[in-house]
């Protein structure tokens, strides 16, 4: 250990103080991480310098490093665009993983003589020009639908020299008898009518739609001041074409040209970027892509990896750039931009509403493959909301319930992983406490719960929730640190009337969103702890008051009331049955004794009024 510490120390030493990429190799050589930094001394001297204030992977990480490789660039871009690259190809272990390994289609047209337009998914440098790739088939197939309305373009493999056309090598097929395409094999158009329209399909896939209606309008009045009517028709009808498209693809004011758009959004796991491509007002390109957490990386840091990635994929020359927050990136002659008001901020909003969409339809796809995805993230929800320091998967709820101190008992509900956990539901007959007094009752529950936990071994919850304010909570903190647990085990009171969050040793409440998920599930457990104390109340309410009718008989113990209660089911019938009835089931001396007292009328201690009162308390 001490010579892998020297060695890293004597690499760091010798790291140079300028702008690069750094990897980290593990003991086998295999890599572990790719970071771009505008000093790599600085940079990978902090990983060792500041350990202890990075998370618990990122100090995973650096405990695993054995080797330090670093590669010196010009500038930070060219750091970026490498960083990203190393990425993609090593896909090392530590680094965000960008979870998008499609191939997309581009719409090429092809280098050659009278070239020829058409999809394909391979790109390949031999002069020809792409245009996408396409996220979207559906918008690359809507280009294409305009492009064979507007224009006659051939589709043949036909080797088009101007040598094989003037030997007359070819015939035109059926596609120019159906008038797709105007016969340049044998000379019936001309490459230089051919390449104007390949001209104006360039516009097109550019998005300057705009240009292209202007040309064609210029156009239009030449041929009708040259009295071809006909002609100007056909181009008046492209025009239409056109201007529908437009209206379709607008969505802010047209003077917004060559923009890119990006937004985001996390989670504790993962990252969504959306990037826009904006031309004229028009969406011409629209994408996103997921990005596996793997070191607590920021939002920053996301979005500036996700910035050069979809760049760099979709050969954006973009030199304004539209983002939801200020970034600490540069990137030669570009501008970043965080709109507040104006159509920028309603692109920045649409591109907003896409990503989450995404985000929603991706974690729903996940939840369904596996349901501990939605756990785990409603989990990390509430330990964020609650303030914890550990995800709450055992929760245990308190609840108090008496009638001006008669019957005191107590109940306590379970949740585990954010479900109700109905065979470890307790219920609690107060013992040491006398008289309506739910401080004491609290603090009695809660020593006699954990006091057994401890004894028992047996695993302690991450949470307690106290049904009550501050004096609940503070009774129940007692008892916490009678048996040392304070500061073991999250715990926090919630008062009925405003959904106040009590912590210890803070006078200001907590108010969660009213909607909150965490507050759903403090609320369904409080709930829970409230009807489970509140049946077994009644049901104790109910054989008190029985028990006491029956016991205030003189001569009458509790042997006798149980089978008289055994057989005739309740006092009611009791009351009613006949002295020969009676002896059969407590015997003669026994059944007149209850037989006198009852036909005597003689007063109870809580007569029938008060039963009945006792049994409709809520």
């Amino acid at each position: 250990m001490a010579t892998k510490k020297k060695n890293l120390k004597y690499l760091i030493s010798r790291i140079p103080d300028k702008p690069g990429v750094y990897q980290y190799f593990n003991k086998e050589g295999i890599i572990l991480y790719v970071g771009k930094a505008k000093s790599l001394k600085k940079r990978v001297a902090s990983y060792f310098t500041k350990i202890n204030d990075y998370s618990g992977k990122t100090q995973m990480l650096v405990r695993r490093i054995a080797d330090i490789k670093v590669i010196i660039v010009e500038t930070e871009m060219d750091a970026l665009l490498l960083e990203n690259n190393l990425i993609k190809k090593y896909q090392p272990k530590y680094n965000v993983m960008l979870k998008d390994d499609k191939t997309y289609p581009w719409i090429c047209i092809k280098d050659e003589n009278f070239p020829r337009l058409f999809v394909t998914r391979k790109f390949i440098r031999d002069g020809s020009q792409y245009f996408g790739p396409y996220a979207s088939v559906k918008m690359m197939n809507t280009m294409l639908e305009l492009i064979h309305h507007l224009y006659q373009l051939r589709n043949c493999n036909l080797k088009l020299t101007p040598e094989n056309i003037e030997a007359k090598k070819f015939k035109v097929c059926l596609e120019y008898h159906i008038h797709n395409c105007k016969g340049p094999c044998q000379a019936l158009q001309t490459e230089k009518d051919y390449n104007n329209t390949i001209s104006e399909i360039k516009e097109i896939l550019k998005g300057n739609i705009h240009t292209v209606i202007n040309h064609l309008q210029t156009l239009m009045k030449r041929f009708a001041e040259n009295f071809e009517f006909e002609k100007a028709h056909e181009v008046k009808e492209k025009i239409e074409l056109m201007e529908r498209y437009k209206n379709k693809s607008i969505v802010v004011n047209p003077n917004i040209h060559n923009v890119d758009v990006f937004s985001l959004v996390t989670d504790e796991n993962y990252g969504f970027v959306n990037y826009f491509k904006i031309i004229n007002g028009a969406i011409i390109q629209a994408h996103t892509i997921e990005m596996k957490k793997k070191l607590d990386e920021t939002s920053e840091e996301l979005l500036e990896l996700a910035i050069i990635e979809l760049r760099d994929r979709f050969h954006s020359d973009s030199k304004e750039i539209l983002v939801p927050i200020e970034l600490n990136l540069e990137l030669p002659g570009v501008t970043f931009i965080v709109p507040k008001i104006g159509d920028k901020k309603h692109l920045l909003d649409l591109s907003e509403k896409n990503v989450r969409y995404y985000m929603k339809e991706k974690m729903d796809q996940y939840e369904k493959l596996d349901p501990q995805i939605k756990i785990d993230k409603l989990l990390a929800q509430m330990q964020k909301e609650l303030r914890l320091t550990e995800p709450p998967k055992h929760i245990e709820c308190f609840d108090n319930s008496n009638i001006q101190g008669d019957y005191p008992v107590a109940a306590m509900t379970v949740f585990k992983d954010t479900k109700p956990s109905k065979k470890d539901y307790r219920h609690y007959n107060i013992k040491t406490v006398k008289g309506p007094n739910d401080f004491a009752s609290m603090e009695e529950i809660i020593y006699r719960r954990y006091k057994r936990m401890l004894d028992e071994n047996q695993p302690l919850p991450q949470l307690i929730v106290i049904d009550g304010g501050k004096g609940q909570l503070s009774a129940a903190i007692k008892s916490l640190k009678k048996l040392k647990l304070m500061g073991k085990i999250g715990i926090i009171g919630i008062a009925k009337r405003l959904e106040e969050i009590f912590y210890p040793g803070d006078k200001v409440p907590l108010y969660l969103d009213k909607k909150s998920e965490t507050l759903r599930i403090i609320q369904q457990l409080r709930d829970e702890a409230h009807r489970f104390g509140i049946t077994h109340h009644r049901n104790k309410r109910s054989k008190g008051v029985i028990k006491t009718e029956l016991s205030e008989i003189k001569g009458i113990g509790q042997s006798i009331s149980d089978k008289l209660l055994k057989h005739f089911k309740s006092v009611k019938k009791i009351k009613a049955a006949g002295l020969d009835e009676l002896e059969i089931v407590i015997g003669k001396a026994k059944g007149k004794i209850v037989k006198d007292y009852f036909e005597k009328g003689e007063t109870l201690v809580n007569p029938p009024e008060k039963v009945e009162n006792i049994k409709n308390t809520p």
